[in-house]
């Protein structure tokens, strides 16, 4: 899909430009400050369920940003018409190689927007809902993730075995738009989007 000037794009508390990056056609989107969760560009029409979406993203630290910003990039999915529900698979970045093993186990983190926020799966299923890969800030990373109805699979860097896996989504498993999502203290670049929607099998 070519997300460089498509009209089907909505930013939703993000600031977003086209733009070339290591020598990639890409989209870069940068937090505008705020404290909402949602903040992704909205891929309107698709209403994705089940399915795959493949990207190469980037994430680093925006200029100016916070001590506990990680350059939090993902996707988000199952979004709803007004933005207030979510489902999102994300990486940090920055903790990838942290020298503290403690970080570097926050490497991956599924969260489930507003009821399952990260702080809240940490604290109740601590290890359940996030995970170590290894990240380098700023770099291109392959990522997929494979949606069969509450069930989700994150692979990294064309690995065949996932990362992360989620069995049961903490959502609705309901049909939605899919969002290039990004948290707090981020600027972030996407290219090489691929979505395969198989959500009518």
């Amino acid at each position: 899909m070519d997300i460089n000037g498509n009209k089907n794009l909505e930013a939703i508390n993000v600031i977003t430009a086209n733009a070339s990056y290591k020598g990639k056609s890409a989209l870069t989107v940068t937090d505008p400050g705020g404290n909402s969760e949602a903040k992704f560009l909205k891929i309107n029409g698709l209403n994705f369920k089940n399915g795959i979406i493949e990207v190469d993203l980037a994430g680093d630290l925006a200029p100016g940003s916070k001590e506990q910003a990680r350059g939090f990039v993902g996707i988000a999915f199952s979004i709803n018409d007004d933005n207030s529900k979510f489902e999102c698979i994300y990486l940090r970045p920055t903790n990838g190689r942290a020298e503290d093993q403690v970080r570097r186990n926050h490497a991956v983190q599924y969260i489930s927007y507003p009821d399952f926020p990260w702080f809240k799966l940490r604290k109740e299923s601590p290890e359940k809902y996030e995970t170590y890969v290894d990240l380098v800030p700023g770099e291109w990373t392959k990522v997929k993730i494979e949606i069969k109805d509450k069930t989700a699979r994150l692979f990294v860097h064309g690995n065949d075995q996932p990362t992360l896996i989620v069995n049961e989504l903490l959502g609705e498993p309901k049909a939605g738009a899919i969002g290039l999502w990004i948290g707090p203290g981020t600027e972030a670049h996407f290219s090489n989007l691929v979505i395969t929607n198989k959500s009518n099998d």
